[in-house]
């Protein structure tokens, strides 16, 4: 292949699609580089998800990582967060997960973890692993190189199983997208107390059933089962399982953020709650009447988790669906979040979408996003943060633009991995969304417009 693009290297992990933009070659330098970011000494755990792709890389990666003067355990296929917990409590200085997570199955990639749990990430190590494969690291050929293989999937089962006690038996109907999470996710929901009905379980790095990205279009079949009432719960998880989607038990599908605000009343324990500029005042005021500190970061898991362990939050929550953890050192685990709404629909006297409706009411637009290069878009946020500061109640910057109004915000922010500027807004109601969301609208036109 040609030359390895520095595009691979992205906010939160390595990714391209197999083998036009990485390849076995990639993969043996990403193992020298991690090896020599750590030192050339240590122990790490090695993991895959279930694309075609994983074992050439994975057996790639891993001769990069011995030739670095590393130890190298096999996990095997495994979803993300099984590696990460592995990492962290069986006492390695490192690991990778082969992985792309949501992305089409052509895809690929590598997530690099460190011995404390931090990722690495634009937050933490990713410049020092970049400037190290690009600058300090010669290709060389992969060779063939194995690994002594460990279990690490019985500690994760017994610590979950440990973490969730379910009242009753919950009618759960689950669509495992065909990926990690269809590796030990059947057992270890069935294990704690669930009626579980699973779709597309059976790992299978070709996706045929949809891709491995929890949306409603890709969830269509979760969703009409739900409606004909045969379950209490539905859930979609993505490819590598570090994320899923809920679905109640009228079919309707829940954001991130309205996710976080119904997992807050599961909460025994009361604290410090994280989440991103994106998501909806809805967090914020049940958060508070339910005795919760809310705090408010940058979109993006390397700042959410970063942000999480900092603030020693009990949870956190994007309205990506990524749901961080306190009990599981601020990792975001789609599998254990599903296991832990199927708890606290098990402790509710009525159906979850009773609690859902009993919410309070905002109006939002989804997440939408306009093409602007790399190199303008935080200029172009910045330009239109000073449109909206004079006409706005209060702003955050955090993330590009959050501007209040008297019914609701706006928001505009550079995408974190993408040539995009993404923007979003809520309202306490439609007409009031509407004006707010053209508010938004006009102003980033009036940036762009060939005179500004």
């Amino acid at each position: 292949m040609r030359e390895a693009s520095q595009a691979i290297f992205r906010a939160y992990d390595i990714r391209g699609r197999y083998p036009a933009d990485l390849d076995e070659t990639v993969a043996y330098r990403v193992g020298l580089s991690f090896a020599k970011m750590l030192g050339g000494e240590g122990k790490v755990l090695v993991g895959r998800d279930v694309r075609l792709s994983g074992p050439a890389l994975s057996q790639a990666l891993t001769a990069g990582l011995l030739d670095g003067g590393l130890e190298v355990r096999d996990a095997g296929m495994v979803p993300t967060p099984v590696l990460y917990l592995g990492v962290v409590e069986l006492g390695y200085s490192g690991g990778v997960q082969v992985t792309a997570s949501h992305n089409p199955p052509e895809w690929n990639g590598f997530k690099l973890v460190l011995g404390d749990g931090e990722t690495v990430s634009e937050v933490r190590g990713m410049s020092t692993l970049k400037k190290i494969f690009f600058e300090e690291v010669k290709a060389g050929r992969p060779r063939k190189a194995e690994a002594e293989k460990v279990d690490i999937t019985t500690h994760y089962i017994e610590r979950i199983k440990g973490l969730v006690k379910l009242r009753r038996r919950v009618r759960l109907l689950v669509d495992f997208s065909n990926g990690a999470a269809g590796i030990i996710g059947p057992r270890l929901l069935r294990e704690i107390g669930c009626d579980l009905t699973a779709l597309n379980e059976e790992p299978d790095g070709r996706f045929p059933a949809h891709l491995p990205e929890p949306t409603p279009e890709t969830l269509k079949q979760l969703a009409e089962s739900m409606r004909r009432g045969v379950a209490d719960l539905g859930a979609g998880l993505d490819g590598d399982a570090d994320r899923s989607v809920f679905v109640d038990d009228r079919g309707r599908f829940l954001e991130g953020d309205l996710t976080l605000t119904v997992f807050l009343h599961g909460l025994d324990k009361r604290g410090r709650i994280v989440y991103d500029v994106s998501c909806s005042s809805v967090v914020e005021e049940v958060g508070l009447r339910l005795g919760f500190e809310p705090v408010l970061c940058r979109t993006g898991r390397a700042f959410m988790l970063s942000k999480v362990r900092e603030v020693g939050a009990v949870i956190g929550g994007e309205k990506s669906n990524h749901i961080y953890f306190s009990e599981l050192h601020g990792f975001d685990d789609g599998l254990y979040a599903v296991a832990k709404m199927a708890e606290l629909v098990s402790r509710l006297d009525q159906p979850l979408s009773k609690l859902v409706d009993s919410l309070p009411r905002y109006y939002a637009t989804s997440i939408r996003v306009i093409e602007v290069p790399d190199e303008l878009k935080q200029r172009v946020v910045e330009k239109v943060a000073e449109i909206l500061r004079p006409k706005a109640q209060r702003v955050i910057d955090i993330d590009g633009v959050k501007a209040f109004f008297r019914d609701g915000w706006v928001l505009v922010r550079p995408s974190n991995t993408m040539p995009q500027v993404k923007y979003t807004a809520e309202s306490t109601t439609p007409d009031g969304l509407n004006k707010l969301i053209l508010m938004a609208e006009e102003a980033i036109k009036e940036v762009l417009k060939p005179s500004a």
